[in-house]
């Protein structure tokens, strides 16, 4: 077996800090180079947007924090067990309505709320919205294979789920910080306090429909693009206060499950199958 191919160890808790130290310098030091050399970096990249290389890999540093860390302890094998969570898709049918439509609903309330929910669809024709979707889908959802695939099992490892959303819903929002002193970023246009309680709310919900989906990784990825869907109205900041409401009814709906660590999805690799006791 090639060294690349040798698992070190499992992952632990403490794995939690080679996560952070690789997302956060990877996306804060790019974030500084964008600062400090902007027209060098522009001119040989192009102005800032969701398409720059540089910017698409400072979003993409969760994970592939997350996928180098379980390559480096469990090896080629080992990765592709942790891939496979992407298949895991079995959840209650109310969270697949929630994620499918509750989370829209969400938006449209916000909407609502600012006086926004009537504005004209923001693409014309109606298709030109399709590239969109499609690229929201595989640059901000990216950051599931870190946040989701690494970071929340092992928070969960040491703490009921309640208490590892927030941890993680803080440390994910903070991660956000360079995104407001960059121009041509959507998040230069926000304020970060709102935008931190969002977060937050945000890691609280997806928590419990990740668990019930026992640990899967594409479960937290749609969740992420349903939050980034361009197709949604602008609800800035009233999305705020709706996503605090239904962090707060998630919860006390859940309130077993969130406040114990029993059914708490802890594994980096693929789950072993539930095998019923019962003949």
């Amino acid at each position: 077996m090639s060294p690349a191919q040798q698992p070190v160890s499992g992952m632990t808790f403490r794995s939690l800090r080679a996560f952070l130290a690789i997302s956060f310098g990877l996306t804060w030091g790019i974030a500084l180079l964008l600062i400090l050399f902007t027209a060098q970096i522009e001119a040989v990249f192009g102005e800032l947007s969701l398409t720059n290389p540089l910017f698409i890999l400072a979003v993409y540093a969760p994970g592939f924090a997350g996928v180098s860390l379980v390559w480096r302890h469990y090896g080629l094998k080992g990765l592709g067990s942790y891939f496979r969570r992407l298949t895991l898709w079995r959840m209650p049918a109310a969270w697949w309505v929630f994620l499918v439509a509750g989370i829209p609903l969400l938006f449209y309330v916000g909407a609502a709320m600012k006086g926004t929910i009537s504005d004209p669809f923001p693409y014309s024709p109606w298709y030109a919205v399709l590239p969109a979707l499609a690229m929201h889908l595989f640059i901000g959802p990216i950051e599931e294979f870190g946040w989701r695939g690494v970071a929340l099992p092992l928070l969960q490892r040491r703490m009921a789920p309640l208490w590892a959303s927030l941890v993680l819903g803080a440390i994910w929002a903070l991660w956000h910080l360079p995104a407001f002193l960059l121009s041509g970023t959507p998040q230069s246009a926000w304020s970060f306090g709102p935008y931190v309680i969002a977060v937050i709310a945000i890691s609280v919900i997806v928590t419990p429909m990740f668990n019930a989906a026992r640990g899967s990784i594409l479960v937290a990825v749609l969740f992420h693009f349903q939050m980034n869907g361009p197709a949604w109205p602008d609800a800035q900041p009233w999305d705020t206060l709706v996503f605090v409401v239904a962090a707060v009814i998630v919860v006390v709906l859940n309130r077993k499950s969130m406040l114990s660590r029993d059914g708490a999805a802890t594994e980096i690799l693929m789950p072993e199958p539930v095998t019923s006791s019962v003949k």
